[in-house]
């Protein structure tokens, strides 16, 4: 048992002068306002993505950095330095320079992480380009960033990735590989295929290949060239509403932020951290929480599966005896769900992080007792925000993990204010979660009427999200502000009622959502996903919840569904829903 070391009684004493000291776990209540700031001892470090990895394979050249199980491949640090800097020489043998924009397109392989080094280290700016993207969108995605390369394997499950990229730019059929001249993607010269030879197209070979002792020398005048503010990964956010946008990350932006989540979940003084990711690379919270916290923390990342497997992450956590796990509320539910979840030894985790979309508080506790995580923490971020801004601590208490999303982390700023004046709301009270520090982004890139509309002139990002603070500077998520129902004058948070809802034992999954209403301008719907092979009724739910909460949230409407609209990314579309529900109730 490991044991971090416990806040010293100044540190609390500091907390009073400064708001809020976040080294250890806030033990004082000393706010007064939904102001914070995580004042901490641990400086922010200011170095490129390239210098971090440097630093890590000096310290473990033969340490394992990552294992991906399902295609055989395991490197030690010294060996992915070694590849890394092949693929770097080989974009600058292909004519990439710095500033320029790389595609990134497909699941969870070895050539993602690498090519996420490369790029970094040559100045390349990196674009994740979900590996879902059907051809409007991958078109819209590299059309609006300019890409001059895209890199993907031939295929991914039932999409084939060259066809796609064939229909956009017929051209590359009769071009010289690397020199594509395409009418629809001006940008574009390069596609780089991971598996197989196509023509007009470039292999991965040929470009670990290309790289002569003139572009290694290149590569190394460059690095008195990078700066860490300069723009780095390119991830476009899954658009609920409207076009996809590409929040723009620095150097700065992504260290900083793999460094301080690092250090909350404890990964400076554990001896030997394995962390399975089986969250997607072209994620945030896989490229950041897993590329970048392995060069900066000297961890090892276990991919168990190209793309989500809830089996195969169980399969990976016993073989590799990994001691953490990251996941989404989603893929935790489908790992306490496996038929046979009993037989795998689970026995070497220790903790682990959940994030990505709200978390129930009885998932919560069933990944502690069923899983065996005793110490989960509940994470909450953005991509614009390069991701984690709130992060519980290992140490917490149940009620701290299941109902909040912890505490501001390493030098960021938080306020929760009054949507409609902006003023910053009294402790306890709901408002708009703002953002500002070292981890917001840049900027959308190339769109600067949306990035206008979520930061602001002093640099406060708009979340979208509501919430409140207490007195510890714990935060709690109400909701999204587009999702607020107001019913009868009355301001109600769905997150609230799914999250009782999801007490219910015939419950599986529950989205609550307002429906226009001619006499309370909003009613309350809730679509319920039930437990394979319960029965039930909304007269039983509604029965349920009489006396529990409060009257004027208990659901008018209970629809039982199947499944929901989902996002690329498997966000739940609730505007999609609503509009299912409403013309399921007009019929």
């Amino acid at each position: 048992m490991h044991t971090s070391p416990e806040p010293s009684c100044t540190s609390s004493l500091h907390a009073v002068e400064n708001g809020l000291h976040v080294d250890g776990p806030p033990i004082v209540p000393t706010l007064t306002t939904s102001y914070v700031h995580g004042t901490s001892s641990t400086s922010l470090l200011h170095m490129t993505v390239a210098e971090s990895l440097q630093r890590s394979v000096e310290r473990w050249p033969d340490r394992e950095a990552m294992a991906f199980l399902q295609d055989g491949v395991r490197k030690t640090f010294a060996q992915f330095q070694q590849d890394v800097d092949q693929a770097a020489a080989g974009l600058l043998a292909l004519g990439m320079k710095k500033g320029d924009r790389l595609g990134m397109w497909g699941p969870n392989t070895y050539e993602w992480v690498l090519f996420q080094f490369a790029t970094a280290k040559a100045g390349i700016i990196l674009v994740a380009v979900n590996p879902a993207y059907q051809v409007q969108e991958v078109e819209f995605a590299l059309r609006k960033v300019g890409c001059k390369a895209i890199v993907c394997p031939m295929q991914f499950k039932t999409l084939n990735y060259c066809n796609m990229l064939r229909k956009i730019c017929p051209e590359i059929e009769t071009c010289s590989p690397g020199d594509i001249k395409s009418s629809r993607l001006p940008d574009l010269r390069s596609v780089i295929v991971l598996d197989s030879r196509q023509p007009g197209m470039l292999h991965f070979e040929d470009v670990m290949q290309a790289g002569g002792s003139q572009h290694m020398q290149q590569l190394q005048d460059l690095q008195k060239k990078i700066s860490f503010d300069d723009p780095i990964n390119i991830q476009f956010t899954s658009g609920t509403t409207g076009a996809p946008k590409g929040a723009t990350l620095s150097h700065h932006n992504i260290i900083n932020n793999s460094y301080f989540t690092g250090r909350r979940l404890g990964y400076h003084w554990r001896p030997h951290t394995r962390v399975c990711v089986p969250v997607p690379l072209y994620h945030c919270f896989g490229s950041v929480g897993g590329g970048i916290c392995m060069a900066v923390h000297g961890i090892s990342i276990v991919f168990p599966s190209r793309g989500y497997d809830g089996k195969a992450n169980l399969a990976a956590i016993e073989s590799e005896r990994c001691t953490f796990i990251y996941g989404t509320p989603t893929m935790y539910v489908d790992m306490l769900n496996q038929p046979d979840l009993v037989k795998y030894d689970l026995s070497s985790v220790e903790g682990g992080i959940m994030a990505g979309s709200p978390c129930p508080q009885e998932l919560v506790k069933k990944v502690a007792s069923n899983l065996g995580v005793k110490e989960i923490t509940i994470g909450y971020g953005t991509t614009e925000n390069s991701p984690v801004t709130f992060l519980s601590s290992p140490l917490d208490n149940v009620e701290r993990k299941t109902e909040t999303i912890g505490y501001i982390t390493n030098h960021l700023e938080a306020k929760i204010v009054d949507p409609t004046t902006g003023m910053v709301v009294p402790v306890g009270t709901s408002g708009e979660i703002m953002i500002r520090g070292y981890c917001v982004m840049l900027e959308y890139w190339d769109d600067k009427a949306k990035t206008d509309e979520c930061i602001t002139k002093d640099r406060w990002y708009k979340t979208g999200d509501i919430g409140r603070m207490d007195a510890y500077g714990y935060c709690r998520i109400d909701g999204r502000i587009k999702d607020l129902i107001i019913r009868g004058g009355e301001n109600v948070y769905p997150a609230e009622i799914e999250q009782f809802l999801h007490t219910h034992p015939k419950v599986k999954e529950a989205q609550v959502v307002g429906v226009k209403d001619e006499r309370m301008g909003e009613e309350i719907c809730a679509c319920i996903k039930l437990v394979d092979g319960a029965d039930c009724t909304a007269e039983e739910i509604k029965a349920y919840c009489k006396g529990q909460i409060s009257h004027f949230k208990i659901p008018r409407y209970i629809l039982f569904v199947t499944s929901y609209p989902l996002t690329i990314t498997g966000k739940i579309q609730k505007n999609k829903l609503r509009e299912q529900v409403e013309k399921q109730l007009k019929e």
